[in-house]
This record gives structure tokens, C-alpha cells and sequence, in this order.
């Protein structure tokens, strides 16, 4: 689950700046449309295959199987420059890393005890308050009262319905997911291509390896585990991250961080189709609510960016 212009979706501001690890070949007959979908669905299916992982490796041990698999891949596909980066280079990218970890690891702790749809509502609340704050427009606060309205839904008027732990555990990860946008654009700047996204998964896979080896042990060198977890990685990060590159080139960052916006949707249909999680009527318009807010905010910021661009140049201050 980030675009320069509206830093709504936390995996593209580092890409943005890079090329992708290939051509874009038969992926780009796609249409830059049908691949920000297809990453989106490549994404929630990839978190709802993660989910039937967890009663084999744990939810800290299916975080330590996606961060390593995808480090390792994009380590050898970007071959990361290592010399020529100052020490602010540096703790940039390790605290890019230290947030993508957290990310995940809070998000797998949610949908181990709630529904992957409203999970990933209440994670997109993170970077719908990043994408309120930044715009600063009173128009804002109406998708902010229809974000929390459709909170308030999910929650059945107070989260009776759902476990708090793991409600917490999602808001946290949107937490995470509105730092992650930030760090990820401010290591995009620093790092050439995608060599600090690289070397961020790589911090990250480090930080919790030890914790997914505490939780799982020997369970994490099965067969079957590994394949799997190299499934969720290659599902939830590799490919996303080369679909969005590929998209980029060619669709504007406000129409990609809408198409972004999403994503609740998409997560609920893969819980129901992977994981039998049915939505109930109030849940389906909670999810609606949020989508509808997350939407709304991207436009009104993207609208404020072009009124103020164009009052710039027609006092000949732009440039």
C-alpha cells in the first residue's frame, strides 16, 4: 500500500523516481489503467494468500518470509550502489526501513485477527489524514466526517464487531503507511532508481528476521512455507512495485492515487473470494465511505495544486 503529487499509496514515491527492473513489454499492452488495477488485485491477494500462511509460519514469521524474498530479488535485480552516500543518505533509508517493517509487521498482526477488508479500511485512514493535513482545504474536512462515519460503521458504532486489538493493530499500520509515504519520497530524492527501496527492504528484512525466527523457528525453513512466502512476497511487493513503475510512465500521480484509493475494495473482494470472509451491508458502506473519502481528498488536493499552479503563471511567477 506513494506519488509525489499526492502521496496517498505507500508503494510508489522511491519508484517514481526509477525505471523498472525491465521493459515493459507484454505489461505494458495492459494500459497504464488496467496495470495500477492489476497491482492493486496483485497486492490484496498476495495479503489475503499471506493470511492462510499464518497458521504455518505466524504472522511475524510470514512478515520475515515477505520482507527477505523481496529484499533478495530486488537486491539482485537493482544491484544497489553501497559508496558515495552521506550519513543523512543513509539514516534515511534505514528509517525508510524501519517503517516499511513496522508497516507490515502491525498490518499482519490485524488481518490474523479481523477481516482483510475492514482491515485494510482502517489502514487507509493513515494516508487519507496525510493527504487532509497536506491539502489544508475546508472542503477537507467533509472527507474527513465521511471517513470517520464510515470508521464509525465498520465499527458497528463502537468496534463491538470487530476484535480492538486487531482494529488497533490496522490504525497503527495506517500510522506506519503515512510515514512510510514520507520517507519513501524523501529516499526516492536521495537514492537513484529504486536502490533505496532496495537496500530499505533489505534494512527491513534484517530488523525482523529475528523476530519471525523467534515466533516460528525451524517452521520457516519448510518447503512449503518458503514457497509460499515467496508467493506472498513476489505478490505483495516485487510485482505491485514493477506494474506501478510501468503505470507511472504514463499516467498522471493523481489519477494512479485514486485508482490507489481502491484498494479497500479490492482487499474485501479477495477476503471473500480467498478466505470466505463475507462483508455484512454495514461493513460493505463503511468500506464505500472510506473509499468515497479517500477519493474526494486526492481530487480536492490535486484541484488546490492546479488553481495555485495556475495563479502562478498568470503572475508570471511560475518557473
Amino acid at each position: 500500500m506513494t506519488t509525489p503529487a499526492s502521496a496517498t499509496t505507500p508503494q510508489s514515491a522511491t519508484a517514481a523516481t526509477s525505471s523498472p527492473p525491465g521493459g515493459p513489454g507484454r505489461l505494458g499492452s495492459l494500459g497504464p489503467v488496467g496495470l495500477v488495477l492489476a497491482g492493486g488485485i496483485s497486492v490484496q491477494f498476495g495479503g489475503a494468500l499471506a493470511v492462510t500462511l499464518m497458521p504455518r509460519a505466524g504472522a511475524l514469521g510470514v512478515v520475515a518470509l515477505r520482507l527477505l524474498v523481496a529484499a533478495v530479488v530486488l537486491l539482485l535485480v537493482c544491484r544497489p550502489r553501497l559508496r558515495g552516500h552521506s550519513r543523512t543518505d543513509w539514516g534515511t533509508v534505514v528509517v525508510f526501513g524501519i517503517t516499511m517493517a513496522a508497516m507490515n509487521g502491525l498490518f499482519y498482526q490485524a488481518v490474523a485477527r479481523i477481516p482483510l477488508g475492514p482491515a485494510v479500511t482502517l489502514e487507509v485512514l493513515g494516508p487519507l489524514a496525510l493527504s487532509v493535513l497536506a491539502s489544508r482545504r475546508a472542503i477537507n474536512l467533509v472527507w474527513a466526517a465521511l471517513a470517520l462515519a464510515g470508521v464509525f460503521l465498520l465499527g458497528g458504532g463502537g468496534f463491538s464487531g470487530l476484535d480492538p486489538a486487531g482494529a488497533a493493530f490496522a490504525l497503527a499500520a495506517g500510522a506506519m503507511w503515512a510515514a512510510y509515504i514520507v520517507f519513501s519520497a524523501r529516499t526516492g530524492r536521495r537514492f537513484p532508481q529504486a536502490d533505496g527501496l532496495a537496500l530499505a527492504m533489505a534494512v527491513g528484512a534484517v530488523l525482523f528476521l529475528p523476530l519471525g525466527i523467534a515466533e516460528s523457528g525451524a517452521k520457516l525453513a519448510d518447503p512449503v512455507t518458503l514457497g509460499l512466502g515467496a508467493a506472498v512476497a513476489l505478490l505483495s511487493s516485487v510485482l505491485p512495485y514493477t506494474l506501478e513503475l510501468l503505470a507511472l510512465r504514463r499516467l498522471p500521480a493523481s489519477t494512479f492515487a485514486i485508482l490507489m484509493s481502491l484498494e479497500p475494495a479490492i482487499a474485501a473482494t479477495a477476503g471473500f473470494l480467498i478466505l470466505d470472509q463475507a462483508l455484512t451491508t454495514m461493513e460493505a458502506a463503511a468500506i464505500a465511505l472510506v473509499v468515497a473519502a479517500s477519493m474526494g481528498a486526492v481530487r480536492t488536493q490535486v484541484g488546490g495544486g492546479r488553481k495555485k499552479a495556475a495563479a502562478l503563471e498568470s503572475t508570471g511567477l511560475e518557473g
